[in-house]
C-alpha cells in the first residue's frame, strides 16, 4: 500500500497564499478614500461593460480587484444577505461590519478547506449617517478572510506598496478633486496618464437621499482632474 504524500500545513497555507496574491497581482488596482462629503472609490478599469465599484445597499459599497468572476459572484452574495436582513428587519439593519464579517468567513473558509483559494481581495464601505463622517467605515477584507479597518484610504491590488507610497497618508478628508488627482496620479506612477476612460470613479456622498451611491462620468472626472 502506498503511503499517501504529506506536505506540512504550514507549507500548503502559504502555496495558497502565494496563489492567491500572484493572481490579484495580474489585476489592476484600486483606491479608495475619504472625502469631505462621504467616500469615493478610484479603480483602473478600462472595460465599460465589466464593473470593479458597486452598490451594495442604501449606504454600503462594494469593491473588488483580481479575479473578475470570484469577486462578482461576492458581490451578488452580499446584495442578496443586505437585501434578506434588510427585507426581514429594518434598512437600518444592514451595515459594512456584519457585511464584511460575513465576507470573512466566505473567504476563510474557502481558504482553508478548498483546493483553490479566491484570488480576490474586496472592499466594503460604509457612509455614516454624521455630517463630520466619524462614523464612515472602510473594510479591506484579503484572499483568506483577514479584515482590516482602514481608516482615510486603502489601496487594493497588485503594487499595494508602490502605489500607497505615491499616495501618501491623509492628515485630513479632503475635497473630492483633491482627493481623486492624488489617487489617480498614485495609480498612474510616474511613467503614465490615465485618462477619464480607463477609470472607474464612485462615490458615496452625504445628501438628503436614502441611495447614496453614484457613478461619475467621464466628463465629471476629466472636470474633477483639471482637464
Amino acid at each position: 500500500m502506498n503511503m499517501p504524500f504529506y506536505v506540512a500545513p504550514e507549507q500548503v497555507m502559504k502555496d495558497r497564499a502565494d496563489y492567491a496574491r500572484k493572481g490579484i497581482a495580474r489585476g489592476r488596482s484600486l483606491v479608495a478614500f475619504r472625502f469631505d462629503n462621504g467616500i469615493a472609490i478610484c479603480a483602473e478599469n478600462t472595460s465599460s461593460t465589466l464593473r470593479k465599484v458597486s452598490e451594495i445597499y442604501d449606504r454600503i459599497a462594494f469593491a473588488g480587484v483580481g479575479k473578475y468572476n470570484e469577486f462578482d459572484q461576492l458581490r451578488i452574495a452580499g446584495v442578496r444577505h443586505a437585501d434578506m436582513k434588510g427585507y426581514a428587519f429594518s434598512r437600518e439593519d444592514v451595515d459594512a461590519r456584519s457585511l464584511a464579517n460575513q465576507y470573512a468567513q466566505s473567504l476563510g473558509q474557502i481558504f482553508t478547506h478548498e483546493m483553490k483559494p479566491m484570488e480576490v481581495e474586496i472592499l466594503v464601505a460604509e457612509i455614516g449617517h454624521t455630517v463630520d463622517g466619524n462614523d464612515d467605515q472602510l473594510f479591506h477584507i484579503l484572499y483568506d478572510g483577514t479584515v482590516v479597518d482602514e481608516d482615510m484610504a486603502v489601496v487594493l491590488g497588485g503594487e499595494t506598496d508602490a502605489i500607497s507610497e505615491r499616495l501618501g497618508a491623509f492628515e485630513e478628508a479632503p475635497s473630492l478633486t483633491e482627493g481623486l488627482q492624488r489617487a489617480v496620479n498614485a495609480l498612474a506612477g510616474p511613467d503614465r496618464t490615465l485618462e477619464p476612460a480607463s477609470l472607474e470613479v464612485a462615490v458615496l456622498e452625504r445628501g438628503t437621499h436614502r441611495r447614496t451611491f453614484r457613478r461619475l462620468s467621464d466628463p465629471e472626472i476629466a472636470e474633477l482632474l483639471g482637464g
